[in-house]
């Protein structure tokens, strides 16, 4: 289990990410060491607006908003690392994404995101996300810190 100085709760997360609802995907964050990686989870339930259209009788979670949601992990890594300031960080790219499999209604999407290096304001990460130890998606990713 993780130290409870190394969780952070919604509300905390709210102060970080200008995300709200539906855009908001991470409700949770387990543990975190400063500087160098985050873990955290999204709980996936039946009410998510995307199922609606994403797929009718079939819902699969897609696989860019869990993109987004390790992109928003590594987003709370950023500020925690950095303090708060009034910067925003935004995608920059995203490399070797891959998917494995589908996630749903039911599913506690687990964030693993590493910061592999930063230099002049561009952050290069690596994550995973996992359902129940499987891996569902990996990529690397660039976040670019920008004013807001």
């Amino acid at each position: 289990m993780a130290d409870s100085q190394k969780t952070i709760y919604i509300k905390e997360i709210m102060e970080l990410l200008p995300h709200r609802y539906p855009f908001l995907l991470i409700d949770r964050v387990t543990d975190y060491e400063l500087g160098k990686s985050i873990k955290g989870y999204k709980n996936i339930t039946f009410n998510e607006p995307c199922f609606t259209g994403h797929f009718p009788g079939q819902p699969i979670f897609p696989g860019v908003m869990i993109l987004e949601g390790l992109a928003q992990a590594a987003g709370v890594l950023g500020f925690k690392t950095m303090g708060s300031s009034d910067q925003l960080y935004l995608y920059a790219g995203i490399d070797k994404a891959r998917f494995k499999r589908p996630c749903g209604p039911g599913d506690r999407l687990d964030y693993a995101v590493e910061l592999i290096k930063e230099r002049r304001g561009i952050w290069k990460f690596s994550g995973v996300a996992t359902v129940d130890g499987a891996i569902v998606c990996s990529a690397d990713f660039m976040c670019a810190m920008r004013d807001m």
